[in-house]
């Protein structure tokens, strides 16, 4: 039909929800932020915020390299008003390994910084597995992961809406050294106890844990891989995701950006321009 595509999901978006991933794919490329106003109740429910999401990373016309996870804990939940974490699809160009160089003219908007947990899966991910399941079929590895959204002003005002319809405000993720997860946590519990501190140009900023994740990262993973498979998609052998932040998130400013992990994962840093 003239004016609306099919996703994936069943769900047909409207002229209006066509025109507003166009509207974000334009903005992602030439980096000219939307107007809240222009685009409020255009999508009023999650699936319909998913299809427009499927829609602009099919726009991109780039591989998904994996994923993030937002709204992870009671306090970002309560500020964007949702009752569950989401997702964001993330192109592989964007996953980068640390140290990482960035600017923010150029590569970025209005971005922020979360410190995660990152894990790869070394073979399919199924909605049937365990928690302990997912220890074994994963690696580990600290994020610093860079929120970034095609609206001025967005943080944390934006409707949890738009929030999806942009691929969870998808940045960039700087992912550290990668290490199999059943080899780094003993147990699925040991994966709540990890503490990391953020420094900026060498002063600290804050230090977070791990259990702020949904309570335990492995939990934001099973929550994502069952997300997925309910929209008939399938986290695959290779992809990546930043699972949720251990802190609320300050402004991405030039300097020397450095998240300190215990628990063998060393230091993850970017270093951002002007």
């Amino acid at each position: 039909m003239e004016g609306k595509i099919m996703t994936n999901q069943n769900v047909t978006l409207n002229t209006q929800q066509k025109s507003f991933a166009q509207a974000l794919f334009n903005a992602y490329q030439t980096k000219q932020p939307l107007k809240r106003a222009d685009w409020e109740g255009v999508v009023t429910d999650d699936e319909t915020a998913y299809a427009v999401q499927d829609c602009v990373a099919q726009l991109k016309q780039l591989p998904t390299g994996g994923y993030k996870v937002s709204l992870t804990s009671q306090q970002t939940q309560d500020m964007f008003d949702a009752d569950s974490p989401l997702y964001g699809q993330q192109v592989d160009s964007h996953f980068l390994p640390s140290p990482a160089v960035l600017s923010l003219k150029r590569q970025t908007m209005a971005p922020l910084l979360e410190v995660e947990l990152g894990f790869r899966a070394t073979e399919d991910l199924l909605p049937s597995d365990s928690l302990d399941d997912l220890r074994h079929k994963t690696t580990v590895c600290g994020t610093l992961e860079l929120p970034d959204c095609r609206f001025a002003d967005w943080f944390p005002d934006l409707n949890k809406y738009c929030v999806m319809s942009d691929c969870a405000v998808g940045g960039y993720v700087v992912y550290g050294s990668e290490r199999p997860a059943d080899e780094v946590f003993s147990t699925v519990d040991d994966a709540a106890n990890v503490s990391a501190t953020l420094y900026h140009d060498g002063q600290k900023e804050a230090t977070g844990q791990s259990s702020e994740v949904l309570g335990n990262p492995f939990k934001s993973l099973q929550w994502l891989v069952g997300k997925l498979a309910a929209q008939g998609k399938r986290f695959r052998a290779g992809q990546l995701v930043s699972s949720g932040t251990f802190l609320l998130p300050p402004h991405l400013t030039a300097g020397k950006w450095e998240a300190k992990f215990d628990h063998g994962f060393g230091d993850v840093v970017v270093n951002v321009n002007d």
